[in-house]
């Protein structure tokens, strides 16, 4: 079990820079996604990992190994691919069979191999069949498992749910977090579902135009971020510019368009600063006799302009003042028809202060 580690990693293209300089640490046995949207440069840095592309500079290290100037064959590094790659004319057992072949295992090894690989992916019984005989669930098992069966000390899976319904990427999910476990395995996981990332990643990296924009847990990311871009990309939000008018004890107030609003953490910055507010829709609680809004917390009047019924949440989109705000309401009782007056309340401590753009 190794930790991967790149270093100022850098991948150009003639005149186009895909990978900018990249910095990361990913630590032994645990799943690391790297999340951003197409073109963000995510696949070529797992390429990279993989060895199927060659750094322009920078460096590679699995554990203490550099494996920069490796061929893929050389790295010992197991790779899922998003179309799966599995060869038609060959049963599950020979297709997991493929790379300890490639490899001269022997025969007892190689069956105890496999046997053990299609017993982790819950494919046992199967290796008589062909993948034209699979489900796309199985056949991603079957993916999975030709990848550990040589016991590689890295995995890497490039969008591997994307080609699956949406029922069977549920289910994959909790199977892939099962698998890592139980195989205790260093995993890269790309995707640009921001829902798998927060649902399964011990840690990830956020990346855009070739650059990491933030690392870290996926709880701290969604709660935490640091740019309005990784507050988008990873959620719904509402976005407030604004200006730091006071920080005190009672906290630190924004004057924005929708009117005062308090956080509990004015993130480095002062009084007078430019800034942007960011506050998840989730997070606003609409006033109600039995739920008033709490001291300290930002309060705000305005008129429902639009409300979609999902069943166990409405999605309401509220003008106040010179400013829209995006409400997320959990078990709702009661229809809102636009127009309707409303009071909401945010706790400050779901408040984050962001650096203004623009």
């Amino acid at each position: 079990m190794s930790g991967v580690t790149v270093r100022n990693l850098v991948k150009r293209f003639g005149s186009t820079t895909a990978v900018a300089g990249v910095d990361l640490e990913m630590e032994a046995g645990k799943l690391f996604f790297l999340l951003g949207p197409s073109g963000c440069g995510k696949t070529t840095l797992l390429r990279m990992i993989a060895g199927f592309e060659t750094p322009t500079s920078g460096s590679i290290q699995f554990g203490d190994r550099d494996v920069s100037g490796l061929p893929p064959e050389k790295r010992d590094a197991g790779m899922v691919f998003q179309g799966y790659a599995l060869w038609p004319h060959l049963s599950v057992f020979e297709n997991v069979a493929f790379g300890l072949r490639v490899r001269k295992t022997p025969d007892a090894e190689l069956r105890q191999r496999v046997g053990d690989a299609l017993d982790l992916v819950r494919m046992t019984g199967l290796g008589d069949r062909k993948p034209t005989q699979l489900s796309g669930g199985q056949q991603q098992r079957v993916a999975l498992a030709r990848a550990l069966a040589f016991r590689p000390r890295v995995l890497l899976l490039d969008e591997p749910l994307s080609n699956l319904d949406a029922r069977l990427r549920l289910e994959m999910r909790t199977e892939i977090r099962r698998i890592v476990d139980e195989a205790a395995i260093t995993t890269i996981y790309v995707t640009h579902d921001q829902e798998e990332a927060l649902s399964l990643a011990d840690a990830m990296a956020v990346l855009r135009d070739g650059s990491v924009i933030q690392v870290g847990p996926p709880r701290t990311l969604y709660d935490r971020p640091s740019s309005r871009f990784t507050a988008s990309f990873l959620g719904e939000t509402t976005f407030l510019d604004g200006t730091i008018g006071a920080i005190d004890d009672a906290g630190v107030r924004i004057d924005t368009p929708a009117g005062p609003v308090i956080a509990a953490d004015a993130g480095g910055r002062v009084t007078g600063d430019r800034v942007s507010v960011s506050i998840r829709p989730e997070a606003i609680r609409i006033v109600t006799d039995a739920f008033p809004a709490p001291a300290g917390w930002s309060r705000f009047e305005g008129t429902v302009g639009s409300s979609m019924f999902l069943g166990e949440t409405a999605e309401l989109d509220v003008r106040v003042a010179e400013a829209r705000l995006r409400v997320l309401e959990l078990h709702p009782r009661i229809d809102r028809p636009i127009g309707a007056a409303i009071a909401m309340a945010v706790d400050p401590a779901d408040v984050v202060v962001l650096p203004a753009e623009g």
